[in-house]
């Protein structure tokens, strides 16, 4: 867990993650749009799911944008921040880890989910680099139809976060 003076800066300063193997945990990568983080952040409040932001942010927690959209879902304990996507990978070798890309040729439909995956979301503006491409072992996209580039974001976690609960059961063991 990474402690941060308290700053009003998209840090989230003081956050704690609970430890739960089998929750399903959303990570965003570096997120630059406040909207989409925000409205994951309410997605994960309401399914049980643990959000991870891997930094630096594009915005600040205080911006009006996320204030806006997050209300009063932002649940502190279900977030942890981690300073770099090196911070992050270390953190995670004995989890596994799925990228959530475009460029994957394996649908999410066909993919079978374990309890306690992590879920590897990309920037919006630019999705993640080639070098977390290799570092990843599993790569799953949402099928859309011909010459459409990509869904919004939140739209995308809220997917696949919904096909990883019904196929885990997670809301229905965990309860």
């Amino acid at each position: 867990m990474i402690s941060y003076e308290e700053k009003d800066i998209f840090s989230i300063a003081r956050m704690t993650h609970k430890t739960n193997n089998f929750r399903p945990k959303i990570a965003l990568y570096e997120p630059d749009i406040p909207q989409n983080t925000a409205a994951i952040a309410r997605t994960c409040s309401c399914l049980g799911a643990l959000l991870e932001i891997i930094e630096p942010c594009g915005f600040l927690l205080s911006d009006k944008r996320f204030k806006r959209v997050v209300m009063d879902y932002l649940d502190e304990s279900m977030i942890k921040t981690y300073n770099s996507s090196e911070e992050f990978f270390n953190a995670k070798k004995k989890d596994r880890v799925i990228l959530m890309t475009t460029k994957a040729s394996k649908s999410y439909i066909d993919f079978k989910f374990k309890d306690g995956d992590t879920l590897l979301f990309g920037r919006e503006s630019s999705g993640v680099p080639q070098k977390v491409h290799k570092i990843v072992n599993h790569r799953i996209k949402i099928p859309m139809i011909e010459k459409k580039r990509s869904l919004n974001l939140a739209s995308s976690v809220a997917i696949i976060l919904s096909e990883n609960i019904r196929q885990t059961k997670y809301l229905w063991t965990n309860q």
